[in-house]
């Protein structure tokens, strides 16, 4: 059995960490959170030399030990807790070859506290373009550790990082620098009290509440407790200690590390002018925008086209294969159809992370950033919340978890509020099939009228949002200050093995994620639908034929059959259209009788389904729906979606093949329902600009709300979230639909 070592990957943001990581796993990876809190842990196997394996831990991002965040508290306190099980055998420092001096201070850290630590030069390839020279030998010998120059856009010094880490036991534990000279009476005083502890990290310990409040205050006994100085004071000796760090650094980096000025000029400020321009920066990023709903909608018709029809003939071919009974049905009406009508909006949600991980990659993001923090400021908002608020088109939890970052608690407890206006992915699947039954086709300067629409429901809850953080700043009487600080990375081209990582990782998390709620919604719902209490569930067949030989077929029945009667005259040929002979007149009555026969079985399964239990229930909350222009499926379907937005694809396309032999897509189905009291399709603009205003403006989703509890640490503000936002979508449903139906 081959042994496992344990590898922290840490650094500062915008250092290439993330393709480190993606180059030593490769697709051995998997997200999740760290025990106990709600912070993502990224983790994955690596092979190296001589039969050992890695386990690798992606640790957030952070500029020193000193923290600030919650992200950076739960690093530290795996470097510092050697009780862990995930406590590094060796630590890889990632720093980038234009900001080395800045790194080396994490990297002097790291070190200090005698865990082995390899510094990963990252981003070699652009050395030659910057004007950078670099003596790795006599670097080596200065810092006392080992170095690994890479490249991870083009695949060069991985080799070597592996033996590396596969020969940490030979690595260097000597500290670089000599903390306690900063306060020698005090750290003295802290030896002689904690003799068998190390001095550095006492010092961590003590010092991580200056900043923020860890964790765990038991890493060492008693040591967060030392209160000789005060935190002010101890705020002091960090900086003095930081300065002698960068004294260190500045010495070393004099002998070693090289800048030809002319070489490095490039053409960053010229672009950043451009992009962060206060007319043409905002221009640009709307365009942007444009292209990429435009996209979004081109490109994924045909591969949703064929994945709708794959699950409409799988449907079809379980009920004609498999024996008649309760089973198939399940197979066929409650998992497929529950599945389906999420599977089809892969291609979708897919093309949005993708664009959404190219802005990232290209460091086009963080100008994003800074050009919103403008807006942002008379709201009561910074820079920083545009972070979380843009992260929200993804997913509103780790968005909300994104606001870690800001460290004013009023800036903080509004953006965590607002966020949720933001149109995360979940929701993308309710606009994309409710835009295809009610928006017309047609387009304007070159855009369609559902890219258009899509775009401005995006608009919308930002525009939401950022009025709620306006009346919010209003309100909340919390005296409050803060400055707006961010690092503009380096441009650079998107790296293709990156982006494809994460739109894999990001769209198989939304994929499997949702279908586990679906999948099991959409069982309880096949149930529901598919049983009932009733004389009239149970003598459905009958009633239904005594009704139509009294009254005839209803009115949707007629349109079935006359349409599929002459779609089924269409498809014959000259020869075959013979309206005097009876092989003609006998196939069309033949045609007629087996349509008939459809029409009446869909009959039957509509009848039965308004009288099973879901039905009742339906029926129940359909006088609260019904004024935004839903009827009682709908209903089920908005109410299931607390549970997901995604669901109210899920359920609509099991409450609709419910009893259903036919093949038919679910954009079809839909398309086909009737409204009993006007006889109009019931997916018109009224009811479809009513049903997306409520999502655009509602609550995201239960499990939003369980993260917005644990971030305030308190029922109150998700609460309020709650009432406020389903009050405002229910308004905003209710006057739409009144005026345009």
């Amino acid at each position: 059995m081959s042994k496992q070592i344990n590898v922290a990957l840490i650094g500062n943001p915008n250092t290439g960490k993330t393709s480190v990581f993606n180059q030593l796993t490769g697709l051995n990876q998997k997200v999740g959170n760290y025990p106990g809190i709600t912070v993502e842990k990224k983790e994955g196997i690596c092979k190296l030399p001589r039969g050992v394996r890695a386990h690798i831990i992606d640790l957030p991002g952070t500029y020193s030990l000193n923290t600030t965040s919650l992200d950076e508290s739960v690093a530290v306190e795996l470097l510092l807790n050697k009780n862990d099980k995930d406590h590094p055998d060796v630590a890889l420092v990632v720093s980038d070859v234009e900001n080395l001096k800045r790194n080396l201070l994490l990297f002097t850290q790291i070190k200090d506290l005698k865990i082995p630590a390899i510094l990963v030069i990252n981003m070699a390839d652009r050395m030659t373009r910057k004007g950078i020279s670099i003596d790795i030998e006599l670097l080596e010998e200065k810092l006392d550790a080992k170095i690994a120059l890479v490249s991870t856009r083009k695949g060069t010094g991985i080799e070597k990082l592996k033996e590396l880490i596969a020969d940490y036991k030979n690595l260097s534990k000597t500290p670089n620098v000599d903390t306690t000279v900063i306060a020698p009476e005090y750290f003295e005083k802290l030896k002689n009290t904690f003799p068998k502890e190390d001095i550095y990290k006492l010092w961590l310990v003590i010092t991580q509440d200056v900043n923020f409040m860890p964790i765990q205050k038991n890493l060492i006994k008693d040591a967060s407790s030392f209160s000789t100085k005060s935190k002010s004071e101890l705020k002091r000796l960090q900086q003095k200690e930081t300065i002698l760090r960068y004294q260190f650094i500045n010495g070393i980096l004099k002998e070693t590390y090289k800048v030809d000025i002319n070489a490095a000029k490039g053409f960053r400020a010229t672009l950043d002018k451009v992009l962060t321009h206060k007319v043409f920066g905002y221009l640009i990023f709307f365009i942007i925008l444009l292209t990429i709903f435009q996209a979004i909608y081109g490109w994924s018709e045909y591969p949703m086209d064929m994945i709708d029809g794959f699950f409409a003939s799988a449907t079809e071919w379980v009920k004609e294969t498999l024996p008649p009974g309760v089973f198939t049905n399940l197979i066929a009406e409650g998992v497929l159809a529950g599945i389906g009508g999420i599977v089809i909006f892969i291609p979708q949600i897919a093309f949005l992370f993708l664009f959404i991980s190219l802005l990232e990659e290209t460091g086009y993001m963080s100008r994003v950033v800074f050009l919103m923090d403008r807006i942002m400021r008379p709201f009561g908002l910074s820079g920083k919340s545009v972070v979380p608020l843009i992260s929200g088109t993804a997913c509103a939890i780790p968005a909300v978890m994104a606001t870690r970052t800001i460290e004013n608690w009023k800036e903080r407890l509004i953006t965590i509020l607002v966020t949720p206006f933001t149109t995360c992915s979940a929701r993308l699947p309710v606009y994309l099939i409710i835009i295809a039954l009610v928006i017309p086709e047609g387009s304007f300067l070159g855009l369609s009228f559902k890219a258009l629409t899509l775009m401005l429901l995006y608009l919308l809850g930002f525009a939401a949002a950022i009025l709620s953080a306006m009346a919010l700043n209003k309100i909340l009487k919390i005296k409050s200050r803060s400055f707006f600080v961010i690092e503009l990375p380096n441009y650079k081209l998107p790296l293709l093995k990156n982006v494809g990582y994460t739109v894999l990782e990001k769209t198989k998390s939304f994929v499997f994620g949702a279908g586990k709620i679906i999948l099991a919604i959409s069982i309880i719902l096949w149930f529901l639908g598919s049983n009932g209490y009733s004389d009239d569930f149970k003598n459905a067949e009958s009633i239904v034929a005594n009704r139509i030989a009294e009254n005839g077929f209803s009115d949707n029945s007629k349109t079935y059959i006359a349409n599929n009667l002459e779609e089924y005259k269409s498809s014959l040929t000259n020869a075959e259209i013979d309206q005097t002979s009876s092989s003609f007149k006998d196939s069309i009555v033949a045609m007629n009788s087996t349509l008939e026969e459809k029409a009446l079985n869909q009959e039957i399964a509509s009848y039965k389904l308004e009288h099973s239990y879901m039905g009742y229930m339906g029926k129940a909350i359909e006088p609260i729906v019904s004024p935004l222009g839903y009827d009682w499926k709908i209903g089920i379907a908005v109410l299931t979606s607390f549970a997901a937005r995604e669901v109210f694809v899920g359920t609509l396309a099991t409450i609709y093949s419910v009893g259903n032999d036919e093949e038919e897509t679910i954009k079809n189905r839909m398309a086909a329902e009737v409204n009993p009291v006007t006889k109009e399709p019931l997916f018109n603009l009224a009811s479809g600009i009513s049903l997306l205003l409520f999502y655009a403006f509602a609550m995201q989703c239960m499990s939003t709300l369980a993260i917005v509890k644990r971030e305030t640490n308190s029922w109150k503000w998700p609460t309020y979230q709650l009432v406020f936002m389903s009050l405002f979508a229910y308004i905003i449903a209710l006057v739409a639909y009144q005026i345009l139906k």
